[in-house]
């Protein structure tokens, strides 16, 4: 890079208002490592505070060796000595090289109950591989070669009530299947004919890496293309099917937008009956582009990608889309949710497709939407923010960090590492702290978590935090956060939960506060696993805590 691109971003970073011209824009960046080694496709965040993150094993030459000199023998011929998976530390920047054996490309992912990463599926050789990375010191990867039934690439996961993960899609896979393979209903091939109907054509599917999203009713939210259902993948039966999303856009790879499951708000548990009260659950798709843009770009001619939003409550009685629009024409944006229920769009271009150098125009300016806003002239929920300098296309990832800052990283449309790219293989991470960083408010902080880290359904807590000043109770709620794996604008199973708790706040012996509430009810609502839990005061998180819950 560039020494003077570097002061610039040097300056910019510690600016909380970044200026271009007469605008402004809140929030900032901070270049954490200029390489890591690899380039950042795939990315975890780990309950011991690592991440863990990987390309491909066939881009050829990485930027870093595996440990100790270590070399994979790939053939009689040929060895491989460059690492693929590195992991990171955030608080030291430390990178520590993994091995990785089967080819992780364009490759699904979630966590176990105990913390473990659960990383399924790839190209070619790696295509049936289920991968497990624990939460450990010094511990590396381990590999299942037949952990799947089916081949999976540019499949997606999520977690499930009982705790197992469900693995949907693929290039040319019209089924779904459950890992790990406990039963023999876990070895069962379960097909869904929905993925094939919404196929665009052969070559250009559109609906790869389908967005899923586990419903307060423990039934899966499956999207497509341009539409969605709702799965009992139990008995595997498509039990609702909703309208087609507005507007004649792709939002599936390689038309790539993304998705989130608006925050699940827990504010009552039950009524005066006893009777368990489950929220709405709603779900906001943003971006992509028109179905034929990928063959477009393919000849040269990109495409402007969409600015449209869609939101549809999708347990409601009869659904329709609430549509609206963002700020910047957006393709291959990462959607994350912030602590504070809020929704970070980042990274991605305005024109073109996902794909090797079939983009155009990077889209540097993350967009914050807030969910709950609605200007009384009903003007926009969006925001835009300040931009970084160092675009991120094509395989480049976003995810949620502890201390509220989203770890950004990834970036290469091109076939191998390249470096003099029109756009280059981008090996770096940088931290966007969003805009709560810069408000000039006190921060509250967790003093302790009761009655320990390890909770159950339906079971009271109290958070005992630390706070600058006066307690304003209408302006404080506390928040639960899933885990997700980031790859190829997907966030598979994130989720964040608003807790139920009292409408009061008491003072401990030791001067702290204290709020009493409840766990969320059901698995449906909180599948089993940790989470990151925050306290959030006048629209500003608390560094977050990780608990498990899980039925005792």
């Amino acid at each position: 890079m560039d020494p003077k691109i570097l002061i610039f971003m040097l300056l910019v970073c510690c600016s909380s208002v970044f200026n271009v011209g007469a605008q402004s824009y809140q929030g900032k960046w901070k270049l954490l490592k200029r390489s890591i080694g690899v380039s950042a496709m795939h990315m975890a965040l780990l309950p011991n505070e690592k991440i863990v993150t990987f390309d491909r094993s066939e881009f050829g030459p990485s930027n870093i060796t595996l440990p100790q000199g270590e070399c994979i023998k790939e053939d009689s011929k040929s060895s491989d000595c460059y690492a693929h998976s590195v992991e990171f530390d955030p608080a030291t920047r430390a990178v520590r090289p993994l091995t990785i054996l089967s080819d992780t490309w364009c490759s699904s992912g979630a966590f176990s109950i105990d913390g473990t990463l659960v990383q399924s599926g790839g190209y070619r050789l790696g295509e049936k591989v289920v991968r497990y990375f624990k939460p450990c010191m010094d511990c590396d990867w381990e590999e299942d070669q037949n952990g799947l039934l089916s081949p999976r690439w540019y499949a997606s996961n999520q977690v499930l009530p009982d705790g197992k993960i469900i693995v949907v899609g693929g290039r040319y896979q019209f089924t779904y299947e459950f890992i790990p393979k406990l039963s023999s209903s876990d070895r069962i091939l379960y097909k869904l004919p929905f993925l094939k109907e919404t196929r665009y054509s052969v070559l250009v599917p559109n609906n790869l890496y389908p967005f899923l999203h586990l419903s307060t009713d423990g039934n899966l939210f499956v999207f497509a293309n341009d539409r969605g259902i709702l799965l009992d993948y139990i008995n595997n039966k498509v039990i609702r099917s909703y309208p087609v999303m507005p507007g004649g856009i792709s939002r599936n790879y390689p038309s790539t937008g993304s998705s989130v499951l608006l925050p699940l708000k827990l504010f009552s548990t039950t009524d005066s009956d006893n009777n368990t009260s489950t929220p709405d659950a709603e779900v906001l798709i943003c971006g992509g582009t028109a179905p034929d843009s990928n063959e477009k770009a393919n000849v040269g001619v990109f495409v402007p990608a969409s600015k449209s939003c869609g939101r549809l409550i999708i347990t409601a009685a009869s659904p329709e889309w609430e549509m609206e629009e963002m700020p910047i024409n957006r393709v291959m944006g990462d959607m994350i949710m912030l602590p504070t229920g809020d929704v970070l769009i980042i990274n991605g271009a305005a024109k073109g497709t996902a794909g090797w150098g079939v983009a155009r125009d990077p889209v540097l300016n993350p967009v914050l939407y807030r969910p709950d806003a609605r200007n009384s002239d009903g003007s926009t929920r969006f925001e835009v923010l300040a931009p970084s300098l160092i675009p991120r296309l094509y395989h480049s990832t976003a995810h949620l960090l502890s201390d509220g800052r989203v770890l950004v990283g990834g970036s290469n449309p091109n076939i191998n590492y390249n470096f003099s790219a029109l756009y280059p293989t981008e090996l770096s991470l940088e931290a966007f702290y969003p805009p709560y960083f810069t408000k000039k408010k006190p921060r509250p902080s967790i003093v302790a978590v009761n009655p320990g880290l390890k909770i159950g359904y339906k079971q009271k807590i109290s958070l005992e935090f630390t706070l600058e000043g006066s307690v304003i109770l209408s302006d404080l709620f506390v928040t639960m956060v899933a885990p997700s794996f980031t790859t190829h604008s997907i966030a598979m199973s994130q989720r964040l939960l608003v807790l139920a708790f009292n409408n009061e706040v008491k003072k401990t012996s030791s001067g702290n506060y204290l709020v009493e509430g409840y766990a969320p009810e059901t698995a449906a609502l909180a599948p089993p696993g940790y989470y990151q839990l925050f306290l959030v005061h006048e629209a500003i998180p608390s560094k977050g805590k990780w608990i498990q819950i899980k039925q005792f």
